[in-house]
């Protein structure tokens, strides 16, 4: 058995047969010199490719399927606008009137030169960039070529697809019904592929490094989306365990569903709200069915990120109304763009060079250093506002400084829309993301800027335990249940508290029904997680008593180590009085 570790990107447990797919090379490229008199000819080949290809993307464009999901239209349309690209045309045209060269060494060259100033830069966005220039590179390459590869559309059987990376195409190609997870050495939690997956309800495990070469057709696989694991031809008591996981979770997804409907509450009265993070609106209905009450983060990065530009005003306007209209009148949390670090916006961010981009200009401290940008997202917001209900969330704030600063820019945003005689909402909730150290231990006075607080745990471990939760060799200590992180949390919330303010959690954390009774215990109000863990994290609420999750929080906050925390989740609520 080998065991590989990578990124969770789509939630899920799947064993079964693995499909290697390494059709993602490019095809071999002819280059020869051209006459003047050919120039002609070999511009029109490159026109009559790009728009076969551009005509089969609007053709995907209007079948059904594309329509309800607005993740994969978005990214369909992401495409169709790097094909048409002018400035990309007039590149083309030029080379290949300097140079005289055939219109594939051309086209090869010129891509070739733009994934190797993308690949150079230090950040994980740039490099999906590249990835997404390499693979329209390659479908003009084929086009021109007429060479015709595998597809994952073409797949008879279920098998679980492990790649060195899977191409927008061909993730965009991909049918949930043979394709029951995917493992790749390359990729983010924000690529397209992984935000594709997603959307379809694929399990996902990325960043493998070298799954690929480890990894042979027919071989049995375990993927554990949920963890980042991925198991080779695993052991008899390894597939035992997995398969009795994957049972266990079938009997708990039914329990849980006959839970809809039923009030959010512990044994003993005490009432949580549930919410979901959402990237975009095609999937909130569903989880309004089941019981979501509201979205608790809406990551409005995600705008910025399919366009790799700064979003217009009309673009952010009619996405933030889409999600509000989507929620139907349910309160939706919209983070204001969480921009560098490891989410880099191409036109944003060329040329910025940081030795310690997460330490760096990023988030609210991004925004704040760019008006422009930032203005046109709120005034966005302002005016999607009176199509639901808002709240705002500002991301990464390490003090009362840049609260004050945001709701400046708030203020002047509402006079703008003022001025235009825009209306907007007069009962838009602000508040404040916890996620550094310092907002924690200030959160008393925080909280008198903040109609709430919003514990991003996932960049609260990483700060404040100082580990890296990209780097395989110390992401072992980003351990949620250490007791600095339990303690912070506590803090954050008995500071809300004591002005009579509520305290989500929107982190991995949030999401984990083992850490549910210990939330409770701390006295967290609300709960924002992906939809899928919404059932589990329910019936965990519904089965403990508020009384004995408070005796359970004690505990832990006396807990010297995250191996004693640990220790008292993995015990029953009864054994641990």
């Amino acid at each position: 058995m080998i065991e590989l570790k990578g990124i969770p990107s789509s939630n899920g447990l799947v064993i079964g047969k693995a499909l290697l797919y390494l059709e993602d090379t490019l095809p071999e490229i002819p280059r020869y010199k051209i006459e003047k008199t050919q120039i002609n000819e070999e511009w029109e080949r490159f026109l009559s490719a790009t728009a076969g290809i551009t005509n089969k993307i609007r053709q995907k464009l209007a079948k059904p399927a594309i329509k309800s999901s607005k993740e994969r239209g978005d990214i369909l349309k992401a495409r169709l606008l790097m094909f048409e690209d002018i400035e990309f045309h007039e590149n083309i045209e030029n080379a290949l009137k300097n140079k005289l060269q055939n219109i594939e060494s051309v086209v090869w060259e010129i891509s070739q030169n733009l994934v190797d100033k993308l690949s150079l830069l230090p950040s994980a966005e740039f490099r999906e960039r590249a990835a997404d220039i390499s693979d329209m590179a390659r479908e003009l390459l084929n086009k021109l070529l007429s060479v015709q590869h595998f597809s994952l559309a073409s797949l008879t059987e279920a098998v679980i697809v492990a790649a060195r990376d899977i191409a927008p195409s061909q993730a965009l190609a991909m049918d949930k019904n043979f394709v029951k997870a995917i493992v790749t050495d390359a990729g983010s939690s924000t690529s397209h592929t992984t935000i594709i997956a997603r959307s379809l309800g694929i399990p996902a495990v990325v960043g493998t490094t070298s799954g690929s070469t480890q990894i042979k057709t027919g071989d049995i696989l375990i993927v554990d989306g949920d963890k980042g694991l991925v198991f080779i031809n695993p052991d008899k008591k390894t597939l035992s365990l997995y398969k009795k996981l994957i049972k266990e979770n079938d009997v708990h997804l039914k329990t849980a569903k006959s839970l809809i409907g039923q009030d959010t509450a512990t044994t003993d009265g005490k009432r949580f709200t549930l919410k979901v993070n959402m990237e975009t609106p095609s999937e909130l209905e569903k989880a309004i069915d089941i019981g979501a009450e509201g979205v608790g983060l809406y990551r409005s990065e995600f705008i910025f990120l399919t366009e790799g530009r700064a979003a217009s005003e009309e673009n952010q306007y009619h996405a933030y109304s889409e999600m509000l209209k989507a929620a139907k009148g349910l309160p939706v949390t919209i983070r204001t763009l969480d921009a560098g670090g490891d989410k880099i916006i191409p036109s944003l961010f060329q040329g910025v060079d940081e030795k310690n981009p997460i330490l760096g200009w990023r988030s609210i401290r991004f925004s704040l250093s760019r008006p422009d940008i930032f203005m046109t997202q709120l005034r966005a917001i302002l005016r999607a506002s009176v199509h639901g209900t808002v709240r705002i969330l500002f991301p990464l704030i390490s003090g009362i400084e840049e609260m004050e600063q945001a709701l400046g820019f708030l203020e002047e945003a509402k006079s703008g829309c003022d001025a235009k005689n825009q209306p907007y909402s007069d009962s838009i909730l602000t508040g404040a993301m916890i996620e550094v150290p310092s907002a924690a231990l200030v959160a008393d006075s925080l909280i008198k800027k903040s109609d709430f607080f919003s514990i991003g745990t996932n960049d609260l471990v990483q700060y404040t335990l100082g580990v890296d939760r990209g780097n395989e060799k110390v992401n072992y200590l980003a351990q949620p249940e250490h007791p600095a992180i339990l303690r912070l949390i506590k803090m954050t919330i008995d500071a809300a508290h004591k002005e009579g303010k509520p305290v989500s959690v929107c982190g991995e954390t949030a999401g984990d029904a083992r850490f549910a009774p210990l939330l409770i215990g701390l006295g967290l109000d609300e709960f924002s997680m992906n939809a899928a863990s919404l059932y589990e994290v329910k019936r965990i609420i519904r089965e403990n008593s508020f009384a004995e999750c408070q005796k359970l929080a004690e505990k832990a906050l006396c807990c010297a180590s995250a191996k004693e925390v640990a220790l008292l989740l993995n015990l029953g609520i009864n054994q641990r009085s």
